[in-house]
């Protein structure tokens, strides 16, 4: 009994010993987690045009046929303006019926409508006016819409994700300072990046383009390229 009453003190000591050192260990550290914004402009290099044929004809075997001739030339334009096949691809293909419709009356079928629709890339900003004037001239009818892109951003990322980290860094000096605390070292970091590039082009105003008329005129603008950073710290 007297050796257990022993060991059990011996215990009991031992705890209370490492007690404080437990709960320094077990402690939350206090952080303070600031976010950052960085951003760069450049002039786009890089262009997405969505162009194709629509078609009709009286049976879907018609307007298949016309539609397929029409997108022959089309292709074939293309080419003849330097783009590689690997720089176009489908991107939209239906066949539907088209109906008359009259009030009173039961819907008439009076023909089918095929649309053949491809997105081109274009690695040259100053190739693009042209391109425009030679699908239009080839027969496209549908131009959905222009995009543009920066084809090596990384750079611009990295003077960005510069920007955003001084940006997020200064704003928790800022508050350290207000509350007479001090940075200690990073815990953690987290990014999201962000390309905002120029409004496409409308259908409605390339469609505008007489197909005698010069090139078409095209404005690329400029892209943002942009990085949130979040960085949270330990406090002193």
């Amino acid at each position: 009994m007297h050796r257990l009453t022993v060991a059990a003190a011996a215990l009991a000591a031992t705890l209370a010993a490492a007690s404080p050192a437990l709960a320094e260990d077990t402690r939350m550290p206090r952080l303070i987690s600031l976010s950052g914004h960085g951003e760069m402009r450049m002039a786009p290099d890089m262009a997405f045009v969505t162009t194709g044929v629509l078609s009709q004809g009286v049976t879907a075997a018609d307007a298949l046929a016309a539609n397929t001739a029409a997108m022959n030339a089309l292709f074939a334009a293309l080419t003849g303006a330097g783009i590689a096949e690997k720089d176009v691809q489908t991107s939209n293909f239906f066949v539907q019926p088209r109906y008359n419709f009259q009030d009173g009356k039961a819907p008439e079928l009076i023909g089918y409508d095929v649309s053949n629709t491809v997105t081109v890339i274009v690695r040259k900003i100053g190739d693009l006016g042209p391109l425009l004037d030679k699908v239009v001239q080839a027969g496209s009818n549908q131009i959905n819409g222009i995009g543009f892109e920066v084809s090596k951003p990384d750079a611009a990322l990295d003077e960005a994700r510069k920007l955003a980290t001084a940006d997020a860094t200064r704003k928790a000096k800022i508050y350290a300072e207000a509350m007479g605390v001090g940075l200690g070292r990073v815990m953690s970091i987290s990014e999201g990046v962000n390309y905002q590039p120029p409004m496409p082009m409308a259908r409605s105003k390339v469609m505008m383009a007489d197909a005698a008329a010069a090139p078409v005129p095209v404005a690329a603008g400029e892209q943002t390229l942009s990085v949130d950073v979040n960085i949270t710290w330990e406090i002193q």
